[in-house]
């Protein structure tokens, strides 16, 4: 597939670009600084623009592109760019930001026809994350059914996308998928963050102690690239076990006490549920930090 991917040189993008490259599609990044990687077309592009991101759309990245008669159209949009935090920018440049950077590719995306885009959304559209004070789930584990009212920038921007993304799809009949990202690890992160975790548990209380490998999100992007006719989705996007060496029994008794638990959990089990992407998507993730430090 010829895929446009928003954010390519950012945390998860520089890691999942490549791999979406490796698995043999032709990759263009669209971003405002470059991935500089062999095999992906930088195309220097402010996604706040909705010229400059029409023109990119619908332009050619690379040289070879010139050979045909035609420029060739992009298959899928992977939508990764974004203020991807609290605190890095004010309040309001976070919100807008995000807000018009998606619509914009949206707007593109669908109006030249392209009948797949990937976005990321986030693990902070539950409320939990980035809450004043501690917040915990309604319930546990945590699915895409789970109310999405957070009180923060990021996530607030975050949720209006997902309502952005599902009206452009009822408008287009695209496939629209939107992916509720948890924390992303980098595997050299392993070593580095999670004995600090594992000595402390409450570390991870505002990820609902989830993370994400950056290459089970590749996984994941294509999945979601391979699947064809959902229409609107959003998945929960994390590893199957969790961030910290305690039980699931115990993560309860401390931090969940009186939240409803909805289903049976292994002993290891994320309370971010993936069982939705497992079953419409075949994701299955494949690394854990368990395979680094044991």
């Amino acid at each position: 597939m010829r895929i446009f991917f928003t954010g390519g040189s950012g945390k998860a993008g520089h890691h999942v670009a490549p791999f979406l490259a490796e698995q043999g599609h032709q990759v263009t990044n669209a971003d405002l600084a470059p991935l500089g990687h062999d095999g992906i077309a930088d195309l220097r592009v402010d996604l706040t623009d909705l010229g400059q991101v029409y023109s990119a759309l619908a332009g050619a990245a690379r040289q070879s592109e010139l050979e045909g008669p035609s420029v060739p159209a992009y298959d899928a949009v992977v939508h990764f760019a974004a203020v991807p935090a609290i605190l890095l920018a004010a309040d309001a440049t976070t919100y807008a930001t995000n807000v018009l950077s998606t619509y914009n590719v949206l707007e593109a995306a669908t109006r030249l026809g392209i009948g797949k885009v990937v976005f990321a959304s986030s693990e902070t559209t539950y409320g939990i994350c980035f809450a004043q004070g501690e917040r915990r789930p309604l319930y546990v584990p945590v699915d895409e059914e789970h109310p999405t009212v957070p009180e923060d920038s990021y996530a607030m921007s975050k949720v209006a996308n997902e309502v952005t993304a599902r009206s452009f799809q009822a408008r287009s009949g695209a496939d629209v998928y939107g992916l509720r990202i948890n924390n992303v690890i980098e595997p050299h992160e392993y070593e580095q963050l999670f004995p600090a975790f594992l000595e402390d548990p409450a570390l991870r209380r505002r990820n609902l102690f989830a993370y994400i490998d950056t290459r089970d999100l590749g996984q994941m992007v294509q999945r979601c690239l391979t699947t064809d006719g959902l229409g609107y989705e959003v998945f929960n996007v994390a590893n199957a076990d969790m961030s910290v060496a305690v039980s699931s029994d115990e993560v309860r008794e401390r931090f969940y006490a009186g939240v409803e638990q909805r289903r049976p959990m292994g002993p290891d089990e994320t309370f971010y549920s993936i069982d939705k992407a497992r079953r419409l998507l075949g994701y299955e993730p494949q690394h854990s930090w368990r395979d680094v430090l044991g």
